[in-house]
């Protein structure tokens, strides 16, 4: 279909690289299972050749994910591909993923090659790959600062060479959502045969921008999206899973979906920071604690008498139970109203009232009003 947008999710090889992150295989195999049960397209499990561990998890996740495309990372060398097939020989849906930069700053500074050179290494991995696995993605790491005209060459090339998915990684996280979306945009009108590959975005989020231009490249050709719960990942992170999935789901101007069960994001990303050690930051879009709390007293009394007014997301659809209103010294009478009969007590208009001045008084003391609060006011004001 046309409309649908793949799913990689990079959270156990590129999210796995956060300092202070690292999984063992049983905690790997469990948010492995968690990827396949929220409907994830294909998981990243590893870099086979990195170390005995990680060879032994993709492995593992390779012989016990079935659903779902399980894929080894690689650079383009022979050893890393070959250990990579040797990792993935249980898989019911095996992928390598190699790749070499195709920058001119990763071409001579850091691989100290010639262009031609490059794009005779990238063919020659996918070759190699592709004796191994039908499913073979390259990336062109550092596409966000690659010469278009060079880079349509590489691309070109490798699917030629039998690449099965082309990904455009901005590595650096420094594109601007038009300038990403223009790349795509000029692959897809001047590689020969892209229309046998799958175009793939890769952002990082140094500059704040993961997730638009990850948008804008499936905006202007690309169908999947590489991408980690909690948009954890390298520096700044990688894209948000959350976000990206949201936003087509929700975006009727995107027009494009994706298999993943919306109602299991919010169980996953708490299983990925509890796992991995990493909070989730109270504001972030779609699983921060705040991303359905209403503290702002008109917000609240506009989310009480129609959730639409404030709330672009039922918080169901991600699997958050409801809405939260906070109370504070910014919260309405509305507010106020509302959570007494939460606990059960109706007042008239006039004990509200009184209620809410002496609710002000306390609130000025507190950052926030809890229950047990309530009902210790309550009790003073001698309400049943």
């Amino acid at each position: 279909m046309n409309d649908k947008v793949f799913i990689f999710d990079t959270t156990l090889r590129d999210g796995e690289q956060v300092p202070g992150c690292r999984l063992n295989t049983e905690e790997k195999l469990v948010i492995a299972r968690a990827l396949e049960n929220l409907g994830v397209d294909i998981i990243e499990a590893g870099f086979p050749i990195s170390s005995p561990g990680d060879f032994e998890a993709v492995n593992r996740i390779a012989r016990e994910i079935r659903n779902s495309t399980v894929c080894g990372l690689t650079r383009a060398v022979k050893k890393d591909i070959e250990v990579a097939a040797e990792a993935l020989k249980p898989a019911a849906k095996p992928r390598i993923h190699t790749g070499i930069g195709t920058s001119d700053q990763h071409i001579f500074t850091k691989l100290r090659l010639d262009r031609d050179q490059v794009i005779e290494r990238g063919v020659a991995a996918v070759k190699l790959a592709k004796t191994f696995v039908e499913d073979v993605e390259f990336y062109a790491e550092d596409a966000g600062r690659t010469d278009n005209v060079y880079l349509a060459r590489v691309i070109e090339a490798v699917i030629a060479a039998g690449a099965t998915v082309v990904n455009i990684p901005d590595t650096t996280g420094y594109c601007i959502p038009e300038e990403y979306g223009a790349k795509i945009k000029f692959l897809k009108e001047n590689v020969k045969n892209i229309d046998k590959a799958i175009i793939s975005t890769h952002c990082h989020n140094d500059l704040g921008m993961a997730t638009a231009n990850s948008l804008s490249g499936v905006s202007n050709g690309a169908r999947q999206i590489e991408c980690t719960v909690n948009g954890i990942g390298e520096r700044a992170g990688n894209t948000s899973m959350e976000e990206v999935v949201m936003a087509m789901r929700k975006h009727n101007m995107l027009n494009f979906d994706t298999a993943i069960h919306t109602q299991k994001i919010y169980e996953i990303s708490r299983l990925v920071s509890e796992t991995m050690n990493m909070p989730v930051q109270p504001n972030k879009a779609i699983v921060g604690d705040n991303a359905f709390s209403h503290s702002s007293g008109i917000h609240q009394d506009g989310v009480i008498k129609s959730r639409d007014n404030y709330e672009i997301i039922d918080p169901a659809e991600v699997g958050v139970s409801e809405s939260s209103i906070v109370l504070t010294a910014r919260s309405g009478r509305a507010a106020l109203f509302y959570r007494i009969q939460k606990l059960g007590h109706t007042l008239d208009h006039d004990a509200l009232e009184v209620a809410y001045q002496a609710f002000l008084k306390k609130a000025d003391t507190l950052q926030t009003v809890e229950d047990e609060h309530l009902e210790e006011l309550l009790q003073v004001l001698k309400v049943a």
